[in-house]
């Protein structure tokens, strides 16, 4: 059993959130609707905050803000399970063990998912940072571009420069890597 913990806090917490599709399968932007409605419906639920989002074919990297960080696990688990049950049933993975078919899995996600918590304004900006590069990492596309992510929310409030992601900004961000 890893010793891997979630850091819990009382306080407004900002969390760096990875989850990945089971296999890595591209089915998000083929189902980018569902998987809005899933964040919106996993709203109504829970108090916290999107303060960043890339959503790319078989992964997602976001920022949440919540006072409430022990209901973070509950967070991702209902935007998980409300894509999954929503989404076609021809994007469930057949090829499952058999103990993943007795605990009603689908075969949409990894079982995982990796949590960072931002320790300050520095860590909250290379977050960011990575979050909006992360079309240009995987495809080759700047997030001007990648109309996927927050990346115009953040031009608009002056946070970005639209042409944001040139080579330098890419080798300041490029040690960053939470696949």
């Amino acid at each position: 059993m890893s010793n891997y913990r979630r850091f819990f806090d009382s306080g407004v917490v900002n969390a760096f959130i990875t989850f990945v599709t089971h296999n890595r399968r591209n089915i998000l932007i083929k189902n980018i609707d569902i998987f809005r409605e899933s964040f919106k419906y996993t709203k109504t639920k829970f108090d916290f905050e999107i303060c960043a989002i890339t959503v790319l074919k078989n992964h997602c990297h976001l920022l949440i803000s919540t006072r409430k960080s022990k209901e973070i696990p509950q967070i991702i688990r209902t935007i998980k399970f409300n894509f999954s049950i929503n989404v076609d049933k021809n994007f469930y993975d057949t090829n499952l063990s058999l103990s993943a078919i007795k605990r009603g899995e689908k075969g949409i996600w990894q079982r995982r998912y990796y949590d960072h918590i931002i320790k300050d304004e520095k860590d909250l900006h290379k977050h960011i940072d990575y979050i909006h590069y992360n079309s240009f990492k995987h495809y080759n596309i700047v997030p001007k571009n990648w109309i996927f992510s927050s990346f115009h929310k953040f031009v608009k409030q002056g946070y970005y420069d639209i042409e944001w992601c040139n080579l330098e900004d890419k080798n300041c961000i490029n040690s960053l890597d939470y696949e």
